[in-house]
C-alpha cells in the first residue's frame, strides 16, 4: 500500500539553473549564454536564441556545457517557428543525449546519438501529408535517422500538430519520470501558459543516467525562423527521497565568487537608480513610475505588425461567425412565421368552403388586417437583418486591409445575402399589396408563393465556402 501511494504521489520538482536559460538579459557582454554552448548559425540575443534564420541551408544548435547529474527530469521549452511561406523546413529538435551533437544532418545535430530526440518536423519528406508533426525517436548510438520517411519507421510515438506561425509562442513540456517519457504541447492559440494538450507517451524507456540537454534546428530549400525563448529544466525526485541542499553542491570558493558578483551588480543597480532619479525628478516617489514599470508599460502597449494583423484576422473572423449565427436564427424565425401564416390561411379557406359554399370569395375586414400586421412584422424583421449584415460588413472592413483578397471575398458573400434578402422583401411587399382591401370587392388572398429566401442547403454551402476562404487567407498570410 505504501509503494502504491508513493508511486501515485507527484514527484518533487527542483529548478536547475545550470541547465536552463531565459530572457531578458540572456547573453553576457561577450555574446555567450551562461552554462550553454551555441554552434553553427545560432545567434543569441537579449531575450531569445535564434537557432536558424529564414535562409536556405542553415544549421544551428545550443547545448549545455555540463552533463546532468540527476536521473529523472522535466524540461519546458518555449519557441517560435515563423516563416512567410505556406510550407516551412526543415524543423527543430529537442535533445537529451550522452554526448553533445554539436553539428550534423539531423535537424542541425549529429546522427547516431545515444539518447532521445523530440523532433518538430515542418517539411513532408514522405508525401503522406502528416506534417507539421511531433516525432519521438530514440537511438542507442548505432542507428541512422530515416530522413526519407520522416522517421516514421523509427518513431516511438508521434502526434500531428501545427506549430508554425502561431499568435503566441508554442510551449512544450517533456517529462522523464520512472522510465516513462511524456510530451505535452501548447499550440500557441491562447496566452494561457498552462493550456497543455497530450501529444505522446513512451513507457519502459531507458535513457543514459547522465547526458546533455540541447536544442537544434535546420533549414533546406525552404526556410523558417526558429527562435527559442526559454529552456527551463527541473530535477524530479521520487517522494520520500532526500534531495541534496543547494549549499552542499556549491564549493566555498564558488559561493564567494557569486557573492562578490552579486554585490557588484547590486552597486551598479543602485547607481542606475540614482541617475534615473536625478534625470526624472518629476516621477520620483510616484507609484508605477519606476524605469522598470515604464518599460513594462511600453511592452504592453506596443505590438508588432504581424501580431496585430493576426489578432485583427482572428477577431474579424469571430465577429463574422457571431453575425452569421444571429442571421441564421432570424431567418429561421421568418420561415416559421411564414409557415404558420400559410397553414392558418389554408385552414381558414378550407373551413369557409365547407361551411359557406356560396361565400367562398369573401373574407372579413378583421382577417385582412391580421394578414397585413403579420406581413408588416415580417418586413420589420427583414430590415433588422439588413442592418445586422451592414454592421458586419462595416466591422470586417475596419478590421482587415481594404485591398486584400479576403475582404473582397467576404464583402461579395454578404452582398449575395443582401440580394436574397431584397428578393424576400419584394415578395413580402407584393403579398401585402395583394392583401390590401379594395373598395370594389374583397377577396380572400391567394396562397403566396414560398419565400425565395436563402435555402438551408445554400446557407450551409455559403458557411463552408466562407470558412475555407478565411482559413486559406490565414494560411497564406
Amino acid at each position: 500500500a505504501q509503494a502504491t501511494e508513493g508511486a501515485a504521489a507527484a514527484p518533487h520538482r527542483r529548478f536547475e539553473y545550470k541547465y536552463s536559460f531565459k530572457g531578458p538579459h540572456l547573453v553576457q557582454a561577450d555574446g555567450t549564454v551562461p552554462f550553454w554552448l551555441h554552434t553553427g548559425n545560432a545567434i543569441p540575443s537579449a531575450d531569445q536564441i535564434r537557432i536558424t534564420t529564414s535562409l536556405k541551408s542553415q544549421k544551428g544548435s545550443v547545448w549545455t556545457k555540463n552533463k546532468s547529474i540527476f536521473e529523472y527530469w522535466e524540461v519546458e521549452v518555449t519557441f517560435r517557428v515563423t516563416g512567410r511561406g505556406r510550407i516551412g523546413a526543415d524543423g527543430l529538435a529537442i535533445w537529451f543525449t550522452e554526448e553533445q551533437g554539436l553539428e550534423g544532418p539531423v535537424f542541425g545535430a549529429a546522427d547516431k546519438w545515444n539518447g532521445i530526440g523530440i523532433f518538430f518536423d515542418s517539411f513532408d519528406n514522405d508525401g503522406k501529408k502528416n506534417n507539421p508533426g511531433v516525432i519521438v525517436v530514440g537511438n542507442n548510438g548505432k542507428l541512422l535517422y530515416d530522413h526519407q520517411n520522416d522517421g516514421s519507421t523509427q518513431a516511438l510515438a508521434s502526434c500531428q500538430r501545427d506549430f508554425r506561425n502561431k499568435p503566441y509562442p508554442v510551449r512544450v513540456k517533456i517529462t522523464y519520470y520512472q522510465k516513462t517519457l511524456t510530451v505535452l504541447i501548447n499550440n500557441g492559440f491562447t496566452p494561457d501558459k498552462e493550456d497543455y494538450e497530450f501529444c505522446a507517451k513512451v513507457e519502459d524507456m531507458v535513457l543514459p543516467s547522465q547526458g546533455y540537454f540541447g536544442i537544434s534546428a535546420a533549414t533546406g530549400g525552404l526556410a523558417d525562423d526558429h527562435d527559442v525563448l526559454s529552456f527551463l529544466t527541473f530535477q524530479l525526485t521520487e517522494p520520500g527521497k532526500e534531495t541534496p541542499t543547494p549549499d552542499a553542491e556549491i564549493p566555498q570558493k564558488d559561493k564567494e565568487k557569486y557573492q562578490e558578483e552579486f554585490e557588484h551588480f547590486q552597486q551598479e543597480l543602485d547607481k542606475k537608480k540614482e541617475e534615473f532619479q536625478r534625470e526624472h525628478p518629476d516621477v520620483q516617489g510616484q507609484p508605477g513610475k519606476t524605469p522598470c514599470a515604464f518599460f513594462l508599460a511600453a511592452d504592453d502597449v506596443f505590438e508588432t505588425v504581424s501580431d496585430r494583423e493576426l489578432r485583427q484576422i482572428f477577431e474579424g473572423q469571430n465577429r463574422i461567425h457571431l453575425e452569421i449565427k444571429q442571421l441564421n436564427r432570424q431567418l429561421d424565425m421568418i420561415l416559421d412565421e411564414q409557415r404558420k401564416y400559410v397553414s392558418a390561411v389554408t385552414e381558414e379557406i378550407a373551413k369557409r368552403e365547407a361551411g359557406f359554399p356560396g361565400q367562398q370569395g369573401q373574407v372579413s375586414q378583421q382577417e385582412i388586417e391580421t394578414v397585413k400586421k403579420t406581413q408588416e412584422e415580417v418586413i420589420r424583421q427583414v430590415k433588422e437583418i439588413r442592418s445586422s449584415v451592414t454592421d458586419a460588413l462595416r466591422t470586417i472592413s475596419g478590421a482587415q486591409h481594404p485591398g486584400s483578397a479576403g475582404v473582397y471575398e467576404t464583402t461579395q458573400h454578404f452582398n449575395d445575402i443582401k440580394e436574397h434578402l431584397h428578393v424576400v422583401k419584394r415578395d413580402i411587399e407584393h403579398l401585402v399589396q395583394r392583401n390590401t382591401p379594395s373598395s370594389e370587392k374583397q377577396k380572400c388572398p391567394d396562397l403566396p408563393p414560398f419565400p425565395s429566401c436563402l435555402s438551408t442547403m445554400h446557407f450551409f454551402i455559403f458557411v463552408a465556402v466562407q470558412t475555407v476562404l478565411f482559413i486559406g487567407y490565414v494560411m497564406y498570410r
